[in-house]
């Protein structure tokens, strides 16, 4: 069996739709399709989305209407024979998108943040909203931390963040910086940003946002906000920057990192979010299904790329080596190059996550087409800090060979495996989410 076939075979087990275009049904009255919840993905990205769909389904006119309310769209299409097609797109906040599902008022959840074990538990008579049909990762984003444009500081630690927005800072001379007062803005308590934000950066060191921060349901409006005032400092979602200045971020004992593409592809930044669909396994709305199987096509990344986001199509970087490095991890930077793509585990488990799995057919699919599957190709692990540094190193290891049990099924002969233990950590180990991101599997190709 080639690897295309297994790679088709592998992405048809994740998704198992069986609508193809032109199929999906159009009724006569009513949104064919509604979607509540993140307004990072619903103020453009999303309605994108379901615009390629459309165009794929062969609908003609397509086009967004905006109703009386804000953060509200239609997407609208026409069929050959005149009949009119809508999409209703509310994007009000991630929470707000679970609340939806729970009261049959959506069919689609849009989230900027993994699900809660609250919301997944009261939703657990629609399946579980954790499996790998249900959680799908339609983009990477970074939450960049931004400034007015003539700030001249540079970079900002992750404890300095939470000092920053819990109110502990309040001037820019504390920072070493000129300026002042300090002026918070965030996103509202509804927002998938907001909640990525407080639980990156405020809740791991026990801090609650200032109420004195200037609160936005908009992030566009937001980021405009924060490049008009000198004296500013915002969180937003990688694409509303806009004219405002993203700093590097240091969390732990990571080097600072700038919001860039390849960091945020690999999820190194130490801001980096994955933005989601959550589809309920019994949900019966086959556009849903349709939408989710799109935003994982090549078309759909295509969507998620030209929206600002960073997509999960798997490429090749070069890495330039440098003395923070190990050694054997310097050798490695200058032989091969490095796929935009990290393995990541389920907490305190062994097995990959629902975004690795889907990595796995992307890395495949790369593998095959590169030519690269009799010993090109080499598995790095890493971990978190452990008492014991020789026990980090196999466990970082065995993370590696988790991979590779996977990749051998499908006839790749690997190079090397290395693991490197609790070095060059990209997060902080005090906390489970910097633990989570440590435990990690680069994939290196020659």
């Amino acid at each position: 069996m080639t690897l295309r076939v297994l790679f088709l075979s592998m992405l048809a087990a994740l998704l198992p739709l069986t609508v193809s275009a032109g199929d999906l049904p159009t009724p006569e009255r009513g949104p064919v399709l509604r979607i509540q919840g993140s307004n990072t993905i619903g103020a453009a990205l999303g309605p994108a989305l379901v615009e390629g769909l459309m165009r794929e389904q062969g609908l003609l006119k397509v086009h967004r209407e905006a109703p009386d309310k804000a953060n509200e769209q239609r997407i609208v299409g026409e069929t050959v024979q005149g009949r009119r097609v809508e999409v209703e797109v509310a994007a009000h906040g991630s929470s707000t998108g679970f609340k939806a599902l729970k009261n049959a008022s959506a069919d689609l959840a849009a989230s900027s943040r993994p699900i809660k074990d609250s919301e997944r538990l009261d939703l657990q008579r629609l399946g579980d909203l954790k499996s790998p049909i249900a959680e799908q990762v339609i983009a990477i984003d970074g939450l960049a931390i931004i400034l007015h444009p003539l700030n001249p500081l540079k970079q900002l630690n992750t404890v300095q963040l939470a000092r920053i927005f819990s109110g502990e800072v309040k001037t820019w001379e504390e920072l070493g910086g000129t300026g002042g007062m300090i002026h918070l803005y965030a996103r509202d308590d509804q927002s998938g940003t907001y909640d990525t934000f407080k639980e990156l950066v405020l809740s791991p060191r026990g801090k609650t946002l200032s109420g004195n921060a200037k609160r936005f349901e908009s992030s566009e409006q937001l980021s405009d906000a924060v490049s008009l005032d000198p004296q500013a400092i915002g969180f937003i979602g990688l694409p509303y920057v806009r004219e405002a200045k993203a700093v590097a971020i240091v969390d732990g004992d990571s080097q600072a990192m700038l919001p860039l593409n390849s960091l945020i592809a690999t999820e190194d930044y130490p801001l980096s979010r994955r933005l989601f669909f959550y589809l309920p396994p019994t949900g019966k709305n086959p556009w849903a299904k349709a939408l989710v199987k799109f935003a994982q096509s090549s078309k759909g990344q295509a969507i998620v790329a030209a929206n600002g986001f960073i997509a999960q199509t798997v490429q090749a970087m070069a890495v330039t080596p440098n003395a923070l490095m190990p050694e054997g991890y310097q050798a490695l930077s200058r032989h091969a190059q490095r796929l935009t793509v990290n393995f990541r585990f389920e907490e305190g488990s062994a097995t990959l996550d629902n975004k690795a799995r889907q990595d796995l057919s992307r890395v495949l699919d790369y593998i095959e087409q590169h030519d690269k599957t009799n010993r090109q190709v080499t598995l790095v692990g890493f971990g978190d800090a452990k008492s014991d540094p020789a026990r980090a190193d196999l466990l970082s290891k065995l993370r590696a060979m988790a991979v590779r049990r996977e990749l051998v099924k499908s006839g790749v002969v690997f190079r090397e495996i290395r693991g490197f233990g609790a070095e060059m950590p990209v997060a902080t180990n005090s906390g489970d989410e910097g633990r989570i991101k440590n435990r990690r599997v680069e994939v290196w190709v020659y």
